[in-house]
């Protein structure tokens, strides 16, 4: 689970990024540009949440034992 603080940390680093989308000359561009920043944000606040994103994410991991169905 993340802390206020590793969060807070996480967020002042893209500070300067963000400031940087005033410069933008286009509204398209401010806007891709600031999904870009805050994608790459929510992917690392949900990673440090539940766990880091495997190599293959076609890999699936088993989370008990197979259930078999009476019939």
């Amino acid at each position: 689970m993340m802390s206020k603080e590793e969060y807070l940390t996480k967020a002042a680093a893209r500070y300067e990024a963000l400031q940087k989308l005033n410069e933008q000359k286009d509204f398209y561009s401010y806007e891709a540009e600031f999904e870009k920043i805050w994608l790459d944000l929510g992917r690392e606040v949900l990673e440090s949440n539940i766990s880091k994103v495997g190599k293959d994410a076609r890999k699936k991991t088993s989370s008990g034992p197979a259930s078999v169905q009476s019939g």
